[in-house]
Parts: structure tokens; sequence; C-alpha cells
């Protein structure tokens, strides 16, 4: 085989091979992701790696967004086109199939690229509505029956859906982190992330911390603010 050992990224023969390569190019396994991230980030090497989308949220990945280090690659969720699998796996939902070179195939929605090269899409400015006409517009019911809400603990307005961010919006917000999808460095700046890493002058760095809304927690939130007022739908 092309390796003496067992393959393990820690070893020494293939912290060699990192060490030569201009870029890596993997599927870590999912349960040691910090560990390998840390990995490559010390060779400071360029990389683009799948991992779970709320891997998004650990403190090992959430700072090294939010200081334009790191992103999302083009692909998240359904976009990924799936993975080979071996001939005993399973085949089963409609996101399973054999293609035309009778390899089969399995996508999930729950993965995303993660890379530090550069790309077109990062910087494709997000299209959006006013305030005024995501209330009267906005294709989600929720916006417009009951508009923006505050959250009871953070000075913040709670945004459910990424497309109904309103673009003549200058406060905090807070975003699905589905949101780094689309994520433009020049037109938002993150201000931080409940969950895992948390939001800065809320609690301590790493703790666990959600937002509410009317007493109830509401799932994990990126907080963004925008740095251009105005990009918005033609």
């Amino acid at each position: 085989s092309y390796l003496d050992g067992d393959g393990d990224f820690r070893s020494n023969e293939v912290t060699k091979l990192r060490d030569e390569a201009d870029i890596i190019i993997t599927n870590p396994p999912f349960s040691l992701f910090r560990e390998f991230l840390g990995w490559i980030v010390e060779a400071t090497k360029k990389f683009l790696i799948i991992g779970n989308i709320n891997c998004i949220t650990y403190k090992e990945v959430f700072p090294r967004i939010q200081n334009n280090e790191i992103w999302l690659g083009t692909g998240m969720g359904r976009w990924i086109t799936g993975f080979i699998v071996p001939d005993g796996y399973e085949l089963y939902g409609t996101e399973a199939r054999i293609n035309e070179e009778g390899k089969r195939i399995v996508a999930t929605n729950n993965c995303l690229w993660l890379t530090n090269l550069d790309h077109g899409k990062r910087h494709r400015p997000l299209h959006l509505m006013t305030m005024a006409d995501n209330l009267k517009f906005s294709k989600h019911k929720s916006v417009r029956e009951s508009g923006y809400l505050k959250y009871d603990n953070y000075d913040a307005i709670d945004i459910p859906f990424t497309n109904a961010i309103p673009s003549d919006y200058d406060g905090a917000m807070g975003v699905p982190i589905t949101f780094l999808d689309k994520y433009n460095p020049e037109q938002f700046e993150i201000l931080g992330c409940s969950y895992q890493y948390g939001d800065p002058g809320c609690h301590y760095s790493g703790q666990p911390w959600n937002v509410s809304v009317d007493g109830k927690d509401v799932y994990k939130r990126v907080f963004i603010r925008a740095k251009k007022l105005g990009v918005q739908n033609k």
C-alpha cells in the first residue's frame, strides 16, 4: 500500500505528508474534527474539508470564521452531491442513488465544506428586502404576522430566515447558522454566536448559552451587523 502505517493523521508518517502538501482535501472523522482542524492549521496549509453543519459553532472553528481566517466553501447540505459508499451499504431515502458509472451515492443534508481557499461566492452580495417590505411581502408567514422579535437576554432582533434579513437595519441581528453559507465579509460583520462559543459581552466564551424570545430558547444563532445598508432585491 501507499502507507506503511494505518493512515492515522496524527502519525509521524502522515504528518510528514501533510508538511509536504500544498493543499489538503479530505473528509475527516467527525469525532476528531476539532483535533484534525488544529492539525491542519498548525501547519498553515490551504485546505478544503467536509464537516458537520454544527461544527460552525465549535470554539475551535467559530473564532476563525469570525476573524475571516476560514469560511464555508461552495456547497452545504444537499448541495454537496454525495458520498460514494460500499456495495454492502443500504441505499434508502430520496437522496440515495446509483450513478451512471454504477457507483452507490448517498447524499446528506447536514454537511458543509470548510476552507481557507478564496472563491467568488464568498464575495457575492446577499440581495434583500427592506424591513418594511419584509413585513408586507415576505414569503414567510411568521415574519409577516409577528415581525422581528427582540431577544429577552441580548440586544438584537431575531431573524428566523436568512432571506428575511432586512437590508436597512443597522443593529445587531441573530440569524440561523446556515447564514454563513451566504456570508459576504464585505457586507456583514460577525459579532458572535450562541451555544457552544457564545457572544462577547454576554458570558464567558466557551460556556453554553442561548438567546431566548418570550422565555423560550432559540436554536443556535450567529449574531451579525450590516456593514453596508441598502443592498436590496431588484
